[in-house]
């Protein structure tokens, strides 16, 4: 119809008429707080390029997800600092390892909380690199034994979901027969599917303590240029047995996301905010260039209307505040 019969202004009119028709809506139960776990006692060591997260060891992070069940957050996931390191990656899939007892003092003292584990050996190898290595390169096949290992381990000690973060081809069938073999056919598998070599990883190099210390991950995460690929990956993860996947980063591959959610409808589809857009808002924000509040919920409301379900973001906490 011509204008004036069509004023779409009129539905934008005030705040409760925007919230009546507003097509895209933010939940605290879709949002999960990754948490990385130090070791000793009474730790809230700052992570200076991600103000205000922290390292916690393992007494802090019990009472972090009291108050994270608290707030209604879908969920956490765990990374792990380990005390020592080697080129076999052992504490990893040590079922004394620290994440193994961190989500066993969680499971304790908060049962309700979705607990999720991140499935990698890069913050337990003494090189930083995800897996064995050969000629200079990750051996994809000898690392898939200890991904499945560290799966179980996880599973064993109470893990709600595992995420192999990985890369390495052939790791959701490796995880989920290893999971089925050893009792566990009910825990799920979150594949970081579609991985990208981003930049944005950086501030998370210091939250992980896992920099490689030679090269880089370019030739097991995927080229930031490829998005078919990407298509591909989530088929063949979805084939070997993953029960969801996820797009990581999150907004410089928004259009991933959406073309994960049209080709794959009935699938769960999640995306990792990851470290270095939460430290790009936190900082301009610091700067009084940007307004932090609005800018985390645009961010957030931006990927969530991109297709994704459900959002691993650091902002977990002040988001759900700001909803409640």
């Amino acid at each position: 119809m011509p204008f004036p019969i069509q004023r779409p202004r009129r539905l934008r009119s005030s705040e409760s008429m925007r919230r009546l028709v507003r097509e895209t809506r933010l939940d605290p139960a879709n949002f999960v707080l990754p948490l990385f776990i130090a070791p000793g006692e009474g730790i809230r060591h700052p992570i200076s390029s991600m103000p205000p997260q922290c390292q916690l060891s393992i007494d802090v992070a019990v009472e972090e997800c009291r108050e994270i069940h608290a707030l209604g957050i879908g969920g956490i996931i765990l990374f792990g600092l380990p005390e020592s390191k080697d080129e076999i990656a052992s504490g990893a899939y040590d079922d004394q390892g620290i994440v193994q007892r961190a989500i066993r003092a969680i499971k304790r003292e908060v049962p309700e909380l979705l607990v999720m584990t991140d499935v990698c050996n890069c913050e337990y190898t003494s090189h930083g690199h995800c897996g064995y290595i050969v000629d200079g390169d990750v051996d994809n096949d000898t690392t898939l034994d200890w991904l499945a290992k560290s799966a179980v381990s996880h599973a064993r000690a109470g893990a709600d979901v595992v995420a192999p973060s990985d890369m390495m081809d052939g790791r959701v069938a490796a995880i989920r027969s290893a999971l089925d073999a050893g009792g566990f056919m009910k825990t799920p598998i979150l594949s970081y599917a579609a991985k990208f070599a981003s930049v944005f990883y950086g501030p998370f190099r210091e939250a992980a303590d896992s920099t490689p210390q030679f090269g880089d991950r370019r030739s097991y995460q995927m080229d930031a240029a490829n998005a078919r690929e990407a298509m591909k990956e989530i088929a063949l993860d979805l084939e070997e047995g993953a029960d969801m996947i996820m797009v990581k980063p999150a907004m410089p591959y928004l259009d991933v996301i959406r073309q994960a959610r049209d080709r794959f409808t009935d699938i769960p589809i999640s995306a990792y905010q990851v470290s270095g857009e939460y430290s790009m808002i936190m900082a301009a924000a610091a700067n009084g260039w940007i307004d932090h509040d609005r800018a985390m919920m645009e961010s957030l409301t931006s990927i969530k209307r991109a297709g994704a379900d459900f959002i691993m973001t650091y902002f977990a906490k002040p988001a759900a505040r700001m909803l409640a």
